[in-house]
């Protein structure tokens, strides 16, 4: 086996792109990875552009204009899974669009005939909506196609030499594994279920931004299906879908679409998003010049951060390769 110049750890989001930019920019590339993209949180994620549950604020703006740049560019071919997608993010209670929300050109505030009955404020804008099995197979491609291998197994370690992570650059895209594997207490997993089904006929997006404590609500269309949401509860490990919880999601999203009372039901889907105080993104000296790179903690803005995350580690990267 050709022996790499990086490896990556992980086969999420993150750690997909991260091994597209290395192995674009010309690097031998491994991904080493317990578990195959579709069995990643990753793959359950709604994925619409945008920059929840995540920080520092400047670093994850930066990071989430290349995401959009990026994304909005992968929109022009089919088989990135990307789609340009309008619609709403409504509040029965006072609320406004977060201070990210201005890197889409055309936000603007709803007026009150474009609100639900009973909400009281909202705001409209087209941001790139990715779904998700499409998309994680498009990277595997792009990564192969750029010369990068994958191996799937267990990784006990990211610092020993002596292992199969020998190269001379690790980068760990571990996402909510981070917090044993590092080990990082400060990570934290929030669970998020959601339902699937096939699409009605809507087009548009709707976000509901009322608080129902551990209860989401959001409607993301992905063509022929559509993505129900969701939940955000925090420190639950638990990936089984709930019937319970599936049974909510469905009638919460119906009460703002009532097409899709009745709606088959395609599948249902458990991720836990790695929720930090601030992404870690920074340089671990290891010795014998070795450097192992951490890239996790992305909370719900994987997708989003992922492009911006990957491509400031490579460029790092190729500094010192001088």
């Amino acid at each position: 086996m050709t022996k790499a110049d990086a490896h990556v750890v992980g086969a999420g989001v993150v750690g997909l792109t991260t091994a597209i930019c290395l192995s674009e920019a010309g690097l031998t590339t491994r991904i080493i990875s317990a578990r195959p993209p579709s069995a990643t949180t990753s793959f359950a994620a709604g994925a619409l552009w945008g920059l929840p549950r995540c920080g520092p604020p400047d670093r994850t703006r930066a990071w989430g204009k290349v995401g959009l740049e990026m994304l909005s560019a992968l929109a022009a071919t089919p088989a990135s899974g990307v789609r340009q997608v309008r619609g709403r993010e409504v509040s029965a209670d006072p609320a406004s669009p977060a201070e990210w929300a201005d890197l889409v050109p055309d936000l603007r505030l709803c007026q009150a005939c474009e609100l639900p009955a009973g909400f009281s404020c909202g705001w409209t804008y087209t941001a790139p909506a990715v779904a998700m099995p499409v998309y994680l197979e498009y990277l595997l491609a792009r990564f192969r196609a750029a010369g990068g291998s994958v191996s799937y197994g267990p990784v006990s370690s990211l610092t020993s030499a002596d292992g199969p992570l020998d190269a001379p650059v690790v980068v760990n895209c571990t996402g909510v594994g981070a917090r044993d594997l590092v080990p990082d207490p400060e990570v934290t997993p929030v669970r998020g279920q959601v339902v699937v089904v096939r699409n009605p006929g809507i087009e548009e997006f709707l976000i509901d931004h009322t608080m129902h404590g551990t209860h989401y609500v959001y409607v993301f269309p992905h063509g022929d299906v559509v993505l129900l949401g969701g939940t955000a509860e925090e420190g639950d490990w638990d990936v089984t879908a709930r019937p319970d919880t599936a049974s909510r999601i469905i009638a919460d999203c119906s009460a703002h679409f009532p097409s899709l009372r009745g709606a088959q039901v395609v599948a249902h889907r458990v991720g836990l998003r790695p929720v930090r105080p601030a992404v870690r993104h920074e340089a671990e000296p290891l010795g014998g010049g070795r450097v192992l790179w951490h890239n996790y903690g992305h909370g719900g803005a994987g997708v989003s951060l992922s492009w911006g995350c990957a491509r400031e580690i490579t460029e790092a990267v190729l500094a010192k390769r001088g």
